[in-house]
């Protein structure tokens, strides 16, 4: 499974980094995430400046796509040949969002008639015909979206399970979770993807 993760200047680093970081501890089934944006480096919110492994038309191409937040996703979804890179399909993709990420979504015309995201992006999309839920995780179809910047882990988690199953996501994750707390951390995990993974496309689904 090829994912790219978008990343571009002023990008969040704990959503870019961890879901990178997660995924690919399953290359030996075939996972590959890789820091998908424009040009050859992007520099983080907080000037973190970092190689671009695939070009941003990479993501039409992929398995699975990632939008993280950041500080310029306003300026980004406002940009033409940025957006116009980025022709996606959720019949055949898995397509995430985390916080910012949704302006994404939004943009292209398939934000989810339920999300979640962080509580600056809910004041943004006040107007937009959704639900934004208090949750980590929601699912709606092939879309995921996440709210806060540590459930990273979570959206890193729901495309491994529905990739190679519950049980190896909830391997891998425990593996990186605080030590004194992989139970915990295993059994919460749980609890949010499990939820998530088989929910039908809702009517309408995109607004």
């Amino acid at each position: 499974m090829k994912i790219a993760i978008v990343t571009l200047d002023g990008f969040n680093e704990i959503d870019s980094f961890v879901a990178l970081s997660i995924l690919n501890r399953a290359k030996s089934d075939g996972v590959c995430a890789e820091i998908t944006g424009m040009g050859d480096t992007v520099t983080s919110l907080n000037g973190v400046t970092v190689s671009v492994q695939k070009p941003l038309s990479f993501a039409a191409q992929a398995d699975a796509v990632i939008f993280g937040s950041g500080i310029h996703t306003r300026d980004h979804i406002n940009t033409p040949d940025l957006m116009a890179e980025l022709s996606l399909d959720p019949s055949r993709q898995w397509i995430g969002a985390q916080g910012s990420g949704a302006l994404f979504l939004h943009r292209l015309g398939l934000l989810p008639a339920t999300i979640t995201t962080d509580a600056q992006t809910r004041s943004v999309l006040g107007r937009a015909d959704t639900i934004v839920e208090d949750r980590p995780l929601v699912a709606q179809g092939n879309i995921v979206t996440a709210g806060g910047c540590l459930s990273s882990g979570y959206l890193a988690g729901w495309m491994l399970a529905k990739h190679l199953g519950m049980d190896k996501a909830l391997s891998i994750l425990e593996f990186v979770a605080p030590i004194g707390q992989k139970s915990q951390f295993s059994k919460q995990a749980r609890d949010i993807i499990s939820k998530q993974l088989d929910v039908p496309a809702k009517r309408p689904l995109y607004c």
